[in-house]
């Protein structure tokens, strides 16, 4: 009877998710992010955030007041794989049906980015970090607890702010990890590399310095992680790829019609 129910809510939680990844378009202001202007800027290690189209982007949009809707760890030619047009596979995903998986730039074209880079971390520091997401490479999730999913129908709940976060990691956990930044959070815990953590500020210890203070980082849990974390940390250094390529606005050309505005 177990085996049953399971696959019964599996399948519900097969077409839910697939509604879900559905491209609902939705009114954006940001300029799409130019593909090769993305790569040019890109080294490995770097976090890049994306404005989903998705349904289930709306939904997180709100749920954590942020732009960014999703995530992806670039890894460079790791991977070792290419698309069908033979661009490399170097941006690690965790995505909602298909799992864990490595995608090309043409994934992202038409959206939105921003490239966070994690400042300080060693060349053999990276390595463990796509050494860690790697080994995870070809992992799906259990989409049978349909509450995990169903949540994300509702694309804007009535629910106060304190608790939206919250939200995210309600239910069993396998549809909010593969929605959320749970993966790259925990790559960047497995080398103590700090996103947002907790801080404890206590007495320091040092005799020779008193009334003087010291902060301990706590860790957080890695399935509170959103998106915008890395986007507000101060570990990570926010990087514009149109910026990035020496932009210079007198190269720009206006409209020059004063009677036609766009709202």
């Amino acid at each position: 009877m177990t085996a049953i129910i399971d696959s019964i809510f599996g399948w519900i939680g097969d077409r839910l998710s697939r509604y879900l990844s559905q491209t609902h378009p939705t009114r954006s202001l940001a300029v799409p992010t130019d593909p090769v202007m993305l790569m040019a800027c890109l080294k490995p290690g770097d976090v890049v955030l994306i404005e989903g189209q998705t349904r289930v982007s709306v939904a997180i949009k709100y749920l954590t007041q942020s732009t960014w809707s999703h995530a992806a760890l670039y890894v460079g030619n790791a991977s070792g794989l290419v698309d069908g047009l033979g661009q490399p596979r170097c941006f690690l995903e965790a995505d909602i049906r298909e799992g864990v998986r490595v995608v090309s730039v043409a994934e992202f074209t038409g959206l939105h980015c921003r490239v966070c880079r994690p400042i300080g971390l060693n060349d053999v520091e990276i390595n463990a970090l796509i050494h860690f997401v790697l080994a995870r490479l070809g992992h799906r999730y259990d989409l049978k607890n349909v509450f995990d999913l169903a949540r994300y129908l509702l694309p804007t709940p009535p629910v106060p702010v304190r608790w939206r976060r919250r939200m995210l990691a309600l239910g069993s956990g396998d549809p909010t990890r593969a929605i959320c930044s749970t993966l790259i959070a925990q790559a960047f815990q497995s080398v103590r590399y700090p996103i947002l953590p907790l801080i404890e500020t206590v007495p320091s210890k040092d005799p020779t310095c008193l009334g003087c203070m010291d902060e301990i980082l706590w860790v957080r849990h890695h399935s509170l992680f959103v998106p915008r974390d890395f986007d507000v940390s101060p570990y990570f250094c926010v990087i514009k790829p149109m910026l990035a390529m020496n932009f210079d606005h007198r190269q720009l050309t206006w409209n020059e019609d004063a009677n036609k505005e766009f709202a």
